[in-house]
């Protein structure tokens, strides 16, 4: 069972940022669903349970980043769980360089909110911590949603390109 997995945060380190979104999406053989934790519901607890039959996580420069991260805040160490596909280095060795959104435009991968990026996500954050907007909230949790969809949509192409393992 695979899952697909992105977080958004205050911030690129964990000794001074939070991590504020977890998406996660299971495809498991005939279910496919996304579930994110939001702010206080980001615990190690609520990770492995959505994570709970799942034996590969599916990521996008996951071992620089989001992996540890998550090993920091909330103190869940995925690494040693489950097995770990990084899709940035099957993408580096099929010849496909730069961030998630420059290689989903070379490979035509549609997104609804395509000039957003991660300081847009902080920024939105901070708008639905400081002043309740649930709009920002709703933008932040549709920008990690196409995340982890897309990192599904990312692996399916390079499989049939014969990239990925």
């Amino acid at each position: 069972m695979d899952a697909y997995l992105d977080i958004e945060t205050t911030g690129l380190s964990p000794a001074f940022a939070v991590p504020t979104v977890v998406g996660i999406a299971v495809d498991f053989p005939g279910d496919w669903f996304v579930e994110q934790l939001v702010g206080d519901e980001i615990t190690a607890a609520a990770i492995l349970r959505v994570l709970e039959g799942v034996t590969s996580i599916y990521t996008f420069n996951g071992a620089s980043f989001d992996l540890p991260f998550l090993a920091q805040r909330p103190g869940v160490d995925l690494r040693r769980r489950f097995r770990h596909h990084d899709l940035r280095w099957t993408c580096y060795h099929a010849g496909l360089t730069g961030g998630l959104k420059a290689i989903e435009q070379k490979l035509n991968i549609v997104r609804n909110l395509p000039d957003m990026d991660g300081r847009d996500a902080i920024d939105l954050w901070r708008k639905y911590e400081d002043e309740g907007n649930q709009s920002a909230l709703d933008m932040l949790l549709e920008y990690n949603r196409e995340d982890v969809e897309n990192l599904h949509t990312l692996r399916r192409i390079l499989e049939r390109n014969n990239a990925a393992k």
